[in-house]
């Protein structure tokens, strides 16, 4: 008896001298025999603990912010979850599955930071699954294909104000009009998308695929007024008179000040000013030499766009920089005065390869000659005569923690005409000042009501400047909360792992496959009646299930598909704002689904049927067929031998006690 993948593994490992060394469970590195199954089988003894099908988070999932069923989609996109509608594309399906959690794919397909496929058990195998690949892929396919999102829900009476309207504001308006509540969104700027459209260059967030994706949304009904500021054009009483609950997702549009002596110079601005102005088309040029203190996606992106601008040799005094960001409108000189190249230099207090920034992200920038620095701190802005910054006063650190301790002697200057920095974030509440929970930002509890407000709820930047996906994903456990708090259910607790989770009763409602009515009688031995789902334990709300739980031999090297990139190079950046990534083909999204390993959920491979002494374990009927619902046990003729778990690929099959 052989164990499926086994001997295949091996060889990929000697064929393939290039790929990572792949690795199986329970055995050690090293291993080259097959184990001993048929000893084991001839030895089992009847231990009465038979296979469980058990449902557990898959990492990938538990990793994500925005908490999508990122094994489920990626099950739709290699085949396996078939749409349960005759006629419809797989794609449209999983673009249903994706929005359940997160009403903007194609957008975080491009600029999430991908926490997913760090935390992806298949680089345990070779490489992680092209999670965000997919993900854009099916976005994509959804806006050219007009999709929507659906219908409202049926209408409750309530209304709600939602204070902002970037990705936590929209995705909690999104979640809100699904549940019936009327929902109005206030948004201060004249265009909805907060730091999507404002605070991310369109290279990277094509503008008319955000338009798109905030549109299916408006679609649900979502009353918007533009250019209203709470605070200034309605207080927050008005509010409270008007609306049955309040949700703030106004962001963290103010950049912190570098922390040391003359950073008050006229020309040291913030980053979140720099790219607001770009973004809004009035900044059209900078100067020669820029210096950016980060270390962040945001440090990134200024640098990189500063190298897009270029500067002019001879402007207006309207026309600086610094007067651009302040809300200038520049003279229009970029059509009669040739732009030059700007020298970047971007400063980080933790080494290059431990940047918040993620790693594509610095390695296009090195590419495009931003020179990066790393362990290095500011000390001193210092000044000429005009009392503008020019240089940057550094010296060599090392972080104990998240505090920079200097390297004396090692003090260096950085000539520059513009100090950006992109350290950190905080709100603006201006006339909402009792909001203000410490720092600039409102504090809430784990379910993001505002602590000490009652029908105050808040997510996104304001509660703490993080990721687009964690903001959306405040959004969607925000409106959980306001949805229960308006039904007079208010919730005082989360589950551990907060994610939109595989559900087998709604997955078997959904094919007509539920179980038949309980009529609460007791009694025992349910493996002949219809009303109980058999064999079966969801633990998805409380674990995530590890590489070491799945049979890792099964899988072969399979190479990551990558995305095209438009990579370009010093030369040719100035003046450079074309997209720059690629998105999947419909073969590469569905190849990509095919080598997720399915963690914690049936893989639907056989293993257990073909591998089980007793001819226990049988394939469930196909027309009765649904994922997690592919192979059954007959109790009567297990043996208690785990064999079925030691093949299992995915983990599914964990010993219980049965009868």
């Amino acid at each position: 008896m052989e164990i499926k993948g086994l001997e295949r593994t091996i060889m990929a490992v000697s064929e393939q001298a290039e790929a990572p060394k792949l690795t199986w469970r329970r055995y050690q590195d090293g291993d080259t025999e097959k184990p001993p199954m048929e000893e084991k089988i001839m030895t089992a003894g009847y231990t009465h603990k038979c296979p469980t099908y058990v449902h557990r988070t898959a990492p990938c999932q538990g990793s994500c912010p925005s908490g999508h069923d990122i094994r489920g989609w990626l099950a739709i996109a290699r085949g396996m979850d078939k749409p349960p509608v005759e006629g419809m594309a797989w794609q449209d399906y999983a673009f249903q599955s994706m929005v359940d959690a997160n009403p903007f794919p194609a957008a975080m397909g491009r600029v999430c930071p991908a926490p997913c496929e760090d935390g992806c058990n298949r680089n345990m195998v070779d490489e992680f699954v092209g999670i965000n690949g997919v993900e854009q892929y099916v976005g994509d396919w959804a806006i050219e294909n007009k999709l929507g999102l659906g219908e409202a829900g049926a209408d409750t009476g309530r209304q709600v104000a939602v204070i902002g309207g970037g990705p936590a504001g929209l995705s909690t308006a999104f979640q809100l009009r699904r549940r019936g509540h009327g929902v109005t969104v206030f948004e201060a700027q004249d265009h909805l998308g907060g730091m999507m459209r404002f605070g991310i260059p369109g290279y990277r967030t094509p503008r008319d695929m955000i338009d798109a994706e905030i549109k299916r949304i408006l679609d649900l009904g979502v009353e918007v007024r533009m250019g209203v500021k709470v605070g200034r054009d309605v207080s927050v009483e008005d509010l409270e008179h008007d609306f049955d609950a309040i949700f703030w997702a106004i962001g963290a549009q103010n950049g912190r000040p570098l922390p040391v002596p003359g950073a008050d110079a006229e020309n040291c601005v913030s980053g979140v000013a720099f790219l607001d102005a770009f973004n809004k088309g009035r900044l059209q040029h900078t100067y020669e030499r820029v210096v950016v203190v980060g270390g962040g996606d945001t440090s990134i992106d200024v640098a990189s766009v500063a190298r897009r601008l270029g500067h002019i040799d001879s402007t207006h005094e309207k026309d600086r920089t610094e007067s651009v960001i302040q809300g200038f409108e520049a003279n229009d000189v970029t059509e009669t005065v040739s732009r030059q190249g700007v020298t970047a230099v971007l400063t980080s207090l933790f080494p290059v390869e431990e940047m918040t920034a993620a790693e594509r992200e610095r390695e296009d920038a090195t590419r495009e000659g931003v020179e990066i620095k790393g362990n290095v701190m500011p000390l001193e802005v210092v000044k000429g005569p005009d009392g503008r910054a020019r240089a940057l006063r550094m010296c060599e650190c090392d972080m104990e923690g998240p505090k920079p301790v200097p390297r004396e002697g090692t003090e260096f200057e950085i000539e520059c005409d513009m100090i950006v920095s992109a350290i950190g974030q905080m709100g603006d509440l201006t006339g909402m000042e009792d909001l203000d929970g410490g720092n600039g930002l409102i504090a809430t509890d784990a379910t993001f009501r505002v602590q000490g407000r009652d029908k105050h709820f808040a997510g996104g930047d304001i509660i703490r400047p993080h990721l687009l996906t964690t903001a959306i994903g405040q959004g969607r456990i925000a409106a959980d909360t306001i949805d229960a708090f308006l039904a007079g259910n208010p919730q005082e607790r989360r589950p551990k792992i907060d994610v939109h989770h595989f559900n087998l009763l709604a997955e078997l409602k959904n094919r007509e496959l539920g179980p038949g009515t309980y009529d609460h009688a007791p009694t025992r031995g349910t493996s002949e009646a219809n009303f109980a789902i058999h064999n079966y334990e969801d633990r998805g709300a409380n674990q995530i299930i590890p590489h070491d739980d799945l049979f890792l031999g099964h899988f072969g090297y399979e190479a990551l598909n990558k995305r095209d990139e438009k990579h370009i190079d010093a030369g040719q950046v100035l003046g450079n704002f074309e997209e720059r990534i690629q998105g999947f083909t419909e073969e590469q999204a569905q190849a990509e689904g095919k080598r997720c390993m399915s963690c914690g959920m049936c893989l639907e491979c056989d293993n257990c049927v073909i591998y089980c002494p007793q001819d226990a374990i049988f394939r469930v009927n196909k027309k009765e067929r649904a994922v997690g619902r592919y192979v059954d046990t007959d109790y009567t003729k297990c043996i208690g031998c785990h064999i079925c778990m030691d093949v299992c690929p995915s983990g599914y099959i964990q010993m219980g006690l049965g009868e």
